[in-house]
């Protein structure tokens, strides 16, 4: 019996000591992981900002199959919510402040516990990607939750992994969703033409990106400059094309509403694409997938029996990037004026 009792004397000790241990422990934390993703910021803004996606790389939602989330009525942006029941006990989650395309702030609430802050910021690096970092902090943590916090080596070891493992599965979901393209051949329509003004130059793959934007910054400059109405879409005209060495020599344009005379020396000049039956093909994503468009029209020009006239075959750039961040979403037309 003393055995008995001297044994839960101890216990009582081990439980006291255990209590004061936790009640000592800090009031607050800060919990932050960052991860760089190969999306513009504007895309992963996106996803993060609409909780209809969480469920996608939320990753207490992969560590209990059981959880059940319900949407709130709204889920995109300031006032944007979401609830759900698990193993672990209920809780929500709810948006409270954006700058868009930079940051997040939100309040993640346990049960009628004090809410801990979360915070994303979405920071564009010199390369196109984009730094994400996720931060959770509480200045008024339960006790309970200190209890949890210690047993498990800490906040930062309780919720830090979770925080990595969501940052790798969003990360694996918003470049995914970049990369999504659809290629239509519209088949034979009727261009309407018009004039344009444009520059000439030679490129290849590895360049042809870089001196179509310095060819288009130096029209606009003088678009701009001389007051010159617009008519449409940047365009690029193929005048010839080496599938092999993957070089073209190309005249990069924009369109414009009359014909415009240039002096003889000038290095931009006025270009017209006359009224003509073409074949269409349409591109829904990113420029790079344009070679295999090409590919497709190419061959749907061969199995038709279709020829291809002395006019030269151009694209048309009908998404400006700058307000459509996701290239999967970018459209780009092709024609090529047959007989």
């Amino acid at each position: 019996m003393k055995a008995l009792k001297y044994i839960l004397f101890l216990l009582l000790i081990a439980i006291i000591g255990l209590a004061i241990y936790i009640a000592i422990q800090p009031n607050s934390f800060e919990v932050k992981r960052e991860h760089t993703i190969n999306a513009p910021s504007a895309v992963v803004y996106n996803n993060v900002i609409d909780f209809k996606n969480w469920k996608d790389w939320l990753p207490w939602i992969e560590a209990d199959p059981t959880m059940e989330v319900t949407l709130g009525e709204q889920t995109k942006g300031v006032g944007g919510s979401q609830s759900w029941t698990g193993k672990d006990g209920i809780g929500n989650m709810k948006t409270v402040e954006i700058d868009a395309n930079k940051s997040i702030q939100q309040e993640l609430q346990f049960d009628k516990y004090e809410p801990a802050k979360i915070t994303w910021d979405f920071e564009p690096t010199t390369d196109g990607k984009t730094k994400v970092t996720w931060k959770m902090n509480n200045d008024k943590v339960p006790f309970i939750f200190k209890g949890f916090a210690a047993i498990s080596g800490g906040f930062d070891k309780m919720i830090g992994p979770d925080f990595e493992r969501g940052l790798e599965k969003l990360d694996s979901i918003v470049v995914e969703s970049t990369k999504k393209f659809n290629i239509t051949i519209e088949g034979v329509k009727e261009y309407g033409g018009g004039f344009y003004l444009y520059k000439t130059t030679n490129a290849n793959s590895s360049n042809i990106s870089s001196k179509m934007a310095k060819q288009y910054g130096a029209i606009m400059s003088y678009i701009t400059q001389n007051n010159i109405q617009m008519a449409g879409m940047p365009l690029t005209v193929y005048n010839e094309m080496n599938t092999e060495s993957g070089s073209v020599i190309m005249s990069n344009g924009i369109p414009v509403t009359e014909k415009i005379e240039f002096p003889a020396d000038s290095n931009i000049s006025c270009g017209y694409i006359p009224k003509t039956k073409v074949l269409k093909t349409t591109l829904l994503g990113n420029y790079t997938n344009l070679p295999e468009a090409w590919t497709e029209t190419m061959g749907y020009l061969g199995k038709n029996n279709l020829e291809a006239s002395d006019i030269k075959p151009f694209e048309i750039y009908t998404t400006d990037p700058a307000k459509v961040p996701n290239p999967a979403d970018w459209r780009t037309e092709i024609y090529i004026p047959i007989k």
